[in-house]
């Protein structure tokens, strides 16, 4: 992507928060929201209207591209063997976080990720609160760009000793005995937070604020976007066996850490 496409993209997801979710913040009724997969999986008028935009408008930006979404992905309308396939495809959570954006808590983002046969090219993580926007495109670095254009470079911690490690761990999908063994040994870091939003998280990860994060659960649009957004910014990230992320993986766990050798350490303190 050229810096024009960047820029459009972001400005795209500043409208559509301005118009179909914060609009709808605080003022959801109850047949606004329901549940999908269970109680820890909402989805609210927001999300899906949300959805609608975005889809629409990277329909009118780049025509050639497909576009999948959480909530068409849900419905059956879309397939993540997409991913693996030649051609340019976006990848959309329309509110990343909205089991906070029910709960009235101004935590979520809205998260973008551009893939080609199941490589990352792009990423875009937008905070309406912040109305600024993370922005990562593959070779070209990590940046927190605000809306007057201005920009920051984004990078992640230095690496420290795993007990000195401040971290982001979410364990609610995780198979016994794997979420007994974690939990045992989270004690071994410093501190261990989760904000129930990976857009933040991964926000938070890339600008050095903290060191590490571990998911159980993939899909693409929660992590596509973050993944990238922390290797341009320098750091290591490793499925839970070593292998390398690609969108199309739902399941093996991610750990990410800001070089190789504190992954290892990592890895070594509560997965090995």
């Amino acid at each position: 992507m050229n810096a024009d496409d960047a820029r459009a993209v972001m400005e795209l997801l500043r409208h559509v928060a301005r118009t179909e979710i914060l609009t709808r913040f605080k003022k959801l009724r109850p047949e606004d929201v329901r549940t999908k997969a269970g109680p820890l999986d909402p989805v609210t008028v927001a999300d899906e209207a949300a959805e609608r935009a975005l889809r629409a408008g990277l329909n009118r930006l780049f025509p050639a591209d497909d576009v999948i979404g959480e909530e068409a992905v849900a419905d059956g309308a879309a397939s993540l063997g997409r991913l693996r396939a030649p051609g340019r495809v976006w990848v959309l959570d329309p509110i990343d976080g909205t089991a906070n954006f029910t709960a009235e808590l101004p935590l979520f983002g809205v998260m973008a990720a551009l893939v080609e046969a199941d490589e990352i090219l792009a990423g875009f993580i937008y905070d309406p609160f912040g109305d600024d926007c993370a922005l990562a495109l593959r070779g070209g670095g990590a940046w927190l760009v605000a809306a007057d254009g201005a920009r920051r470079r984004l990078r992640v911690a230095a690496p420290v000793p795993v007990n000195q490690m401040v971290g982001s761990m979410s364990w609610r999908y995780m198979p016994e005995p794997l979420r007994g063994h974690i939990l045992h040994r989270l004690d071994r870091l410093a501190a261990v937070t989760d904000y129930r939003c990976a857009a933040h998280q991964y926000r938070m990860l890339a600008a050095g604020y903290c060191h590490a994060q571990m998911f159980r659960k993939l899909l693409p649009w929660d992590h596509a976007a973050g993944v990238l957004l922390h290797r341009e910014a320098g750091g290591y990230a490793r499925q839970f066996d070593g292998g390398e992320y690609h969108p199309s993986a739902t399941d093996g766990g991610l750990l990410l850490a800001p070089d190789e050798a504190s992954w290892n350490a990592l890895a070594d303190a509560i997965l090995r």
